[in-house]
Parts: C-alpha cells; structure tokens; sequence
C-alpha cells in the first residue's frame, strides 16, 4: 500500500460513502471538464466521468487522499478514454466491413421487377407497424406469435393486426392495378 492510501476494510461503509461523496463533490467538476476537453459528444463525457468515479468507488482505498486524489482520477479518466477510443475506432471498423459485406451482398441481388416490385410498392404506402409486421411474417418466415414477441406485442394482437394489414395491402394492390389500367 502506498503512502497516503487507507485500506478499503478499515473504512465502514458510511465512512467511505462520506469519503466518496466529498472526493466527487470536490473533483467532479474537474474530471468532466477534462473529458470535455477530449470527446466530441458531451454523453461520452458524462460515461467518462460516471466510469471513472465508478472505479473509485470500486477501488477507493487506492485512492490516494489529498492533492493526490485528482491525479489518480486524472489517470483512471484517461484510462477510461482510452477504451471509449479504442471501442469507436472498433465499431468505426466494423461498420466499414458490413457495409462492404452489404454492398457486395446486394450487388449479387437483382432487384425485383413486375410483380414482386409492385407488391414492394405497396408494401412500402402501408404504415410502418403494417410493413414491418407483414415483412415478419412473409419475408422472414416468422409466425404471427414469433412476430408478436419481437413487435412487443400479443399473439393475439399480431394476428389481429396482420389480418387488417393483409387487407389493407389487398386493397392497396386493386387501386395500383385500377390506376395502371384507368
């Protein structure tokens, strides 16, 4: 143990709560102004600064007390911005591969012609809950219960509303095929 740090265990627990309540009070500030300096999105610094104090929450007996304390977190928060970095510059990567995977995907794909793209068509008039219910169950092949769990909704519900949306698409495809041959 270093000089100046106190063990974990010989603070009760109001002891350390009283303790971590004031190295926040007094630090905090100083710690979000840092992580502001450092990210472009002010959400970012907020989680800097609620992972860093949530590090030393978790190891408060390290915390050196004192002057030292706004160094120790200083270095926890650069720690911490460091894996925010590392964890955009991975879904940054990411990204850039599923959507060369998608482009290379569709590319493969002929787009739908006559019919089927009529029928995208007018799926695509329908109201969103009625799209994404009909592609559920016709598309990817789930049933109006499996739908129903991934709407959030009953099965009950999910075959109700399929039933309307089935009509409504009918009724949608006759007024395209009335329009194509008025």
């Amino acid at each position: 143990m270093a000089p100046g740090q106190i063990e974990m265990d010989a603070l009760g627990l109001e002891l350390a709560q009283v303790r971590f309540a004031k190295l926040y009070r007094e630090e905090g500030r100083a710690i979000l102004e840092y992580a502001l300096r450092r990210v472009e999105d002010r959400e970012d610094a907020a989680d800097v600064v609620a992972e860093t104090f949530l590090v030393a929450w978790r190891r408060l007996g390290e915390v050196p007390l004192g002057d030292g304390a706004r160094l120790w977190l200083y270095g926890v928060a650069r720690l911490t911005l460091a894996n925010l970095h590392r964890a955009e510059r991975r879904r940054t990567r990411l990204g850039r591969r599923l959507a060369e995977s998608l482009r290379t995907e569709l590319s493969t794909h002929a787009a739908p012609s006559g019919e089927a793209a009529e029928v995208l068509r007018a799926v695509g008039e329908l109201g969103e809950e009625d799209r994404e219910l009909l592609l559920l169950v016709s598309w990817e092949g789930l049933s109006p219960g499996e739908a129903a769990r991934v709407l959030g909704t009953t099965a009950l519900a999910a075959r109700s509303r399929l039933h309307r949306a089935r009509r409504r698409l009918r009724r949608r495809l006759e007024e395209r095929e009335t329009e194509g041959l008025g």
